[in-house]
């Protein structure tokens, strides 16, 4: 496998994780909104809008896109589980006087079996989406992955 591709995938997956992480353990404002099933699925929308105006997908290519993102956030309430609060669980780890080793190892193994389990759905539908760009559009993709500190987005 060539080598930019290696470290794309590799990138992709280590960016979902981290994010996935963030989301789970952060809070904003009153510590009630957190990230609705409403909030992820307006998120998502936004998202493939503006991949899709950058890109100038076409609709193959966004529905492509589309599957992609489902495939994150299913692997994202995955990560998650069903904890009503993960940061109520990480605090679990650490209210006694010692570290609860046997929780915190059980916690890193339902993570990463949920990781192992996603990660080729994922990996499949970011390579399903990526092969249908044109060559053009893939130049795009690499040019952004190549800006560090600049997002998609533009705040960066």
């Amino acid at each position: 496998m060539k080598s930019w591709i290696k470290r794309s995938l590799i990138g992709l997956a280590a960016a979902t994780v981290v994010l996935t992480g963030l989301t789970a353990c952060g809070w904003r404002g009153d510590h009630t909104r957190g990230w609705s099933d409403d909030r992820i699925t307006e998120m998502r929308g936004k998202a493939i809008e503006k991949i899709s105006d950058k890109l100038e997908l076409n609709t193959d290519q966004k529905t492509k896109l589309g599957v992609l993102a489902d495939e994150m956030v299913t692997s994202r309430k995955a990560f998650v589980g069903n904890s009503a609060d993960p940061r109520a669980d990480m605090k679990a780890l650490v209210a006694g006087e010692k570290f609860d080793r046997t929780k915190a190892q059980a916690m890193l193994e339902q993570k990463t079996q949920v990781v192992q389990g996603n990660g080729p759905k994922m990996l499949s539908a970011f390579g399903d989406f990526y092969d249908s760009l044109t060559p053009a559009q893939q130049q795009q993709v690499r040019a952004k992955m190549d800006r560090r500190g600049h997002s998609w987005w533009g705040r960066g």
